[in-house]
């Protein structure tokens, strides 16, 4: 199997990055499809345009609203096909990101991400994800090639809540551990070939940057004012945790996703958080003797990361019957089989009652 490492072409992180925006966009072309939501259109939308605008680039807003729908995704290409553009610029959250990544790829054309939080690592990655209209997950698709430009204002992600910035940790966090798994099991990444140990390289480094800034940065989250410990945290949370999960590949963690919103009041647990603890089951289920999972959990509780399905939102103790339902949706992600060890539905299942 060959072995493939993918990455944006450009990555440029620092408060006021933003400003670089426009002469950015202006190396691609003339006309820009700006995908965005209306609430940070209304907050950011005027200072891109004038961006922009100051280099030549005007820009076709596309409006983005609701779960992202092949319906919703088919309107935004109809209106994106006949305005002639020559790029595509993401602004936001990661449903903004995902649908510009869907533009992009029907109108063949550059990509520029501009996220607004750190929730997670969208910024970076070729892949978006695609909901029926009762928010159950339908698929996930690709770009033929990741973002060309990923332009990252810490000075605007340390205004976002708290509780997205805790998100991003518990994305990030699992990597290390899901790229490991894939390596050992002879796993294919999201470029559906073998990692390079690059990749894994990457993944260590997230988490050890994680485990040394991360309560500092959370402490400051929200506050509008970036620290170097601030700095390093976005960092690991959107590009190293990004070519981590794509080229590293991604393994039990991720693969709960699939089943835990099918456990009553976890549905609305934001995907980072889903991902913190479906990292702990996967530790229980590696057997290991490191202490890695006494120290994750002592970690979780230091940055506000749930370490238990109540924590998550679960609904009391969930039944047999839901956790049943959960292993069974998880272990038929493609993720799962990255495993280092064949899993069944019952093994799966009293791994999580251990987490309820």
């Amino acid at each position: 199997m060959l072995k493939i490492f993918g990455a944006p072409c450009r990555y440029i992180q620092g408060a006021g990055a933003l400003d670089t925006l426009g002469q950015y966009a202006a190396l691609f072309g003339r006309r820009a499809a700006l995908v965005i939501d209306s609430y940070v259109h209304g907050v950011l939308g005027p200072r891109i345009e004038n961006l922009c605008a100051a280099h030549g680039v005007a820009l076709v807003p596309l409006i983005v609203e609701g779960d992202l729908t092949p319906e919703v995704i088919a309107d935004l290409r109809a209106q994106a096909s006949p305005a002639g553009i020559d790029m595509v610029i993401a602004v936001g959250g990661g449903k903004s990101l995902d649908a510009g990544k869907a533009v992009a790829k029907s109108s063949h054309c550059h990509l520029l991400t501009v996220p607004t939080v750190a929730s997670n690592d969208a910024p970076t990655s070729k892949n978006y994800v695609l909901y029926d209209a009762h928010h159950n997950l339908l698929a996930v698709e690709h770009m033929l090639f990741n973002p060309t430009i990923v332009l990252v204002d810490t000075a605007i992600i340390a205004t976002a809540p708290a509780h997205f910035f805790r998100a991003g940790l518990g994305d990030a966090i699992s990597k290390k551990f899901e790229a490991e798994q894939c390596q050992r099991n002879g796993g294919r990444n999201m470029y559906d070939a073998a990692p390079l140990l690059t990749a894994q390289f990457i993944a260590d480094g997230c988490l050890r940057t994680l485990l040394a800034d991360g309560a500092d940065a959370v402490a400051v989250a929200g506050s509008g004012q970036p620290t170097p410990a601030f700095e390093r945290v976005v960092e690991a949370m959107i590009l190293m945790s990004g070519l981590g999960f794509e080229s590293g590949g991604l393994s039990i963690a991720h693969a709960l996703t699939r089943g835990l919103p099918k456990i009553n009041g976890v549905a609305t647990a934001l995907h980072g958080l889903q991902v913190a603890v479906g990292l702990l089951v996967q530790l229980d289920l590696e057997n290991r003797k490191d202490g890695m999972l006494a120290d994750l959990t002592q970690w979780y509780a230091q940055v506000g990361l749930p370490a238990t399905l109540r924590e998550l939102g679960a609904a009391g103790t969930p039944s047999d019957a839901e956790l049943a339902r959960a292993a069974d949706l998880s272990l038929k992600a493609r993720h799962a089989a990255n495993f280092d060890h064949a899993l069944d539905v019952d093994t799966l299942a009293d791994a999580l009652r251990r987490r309820a």
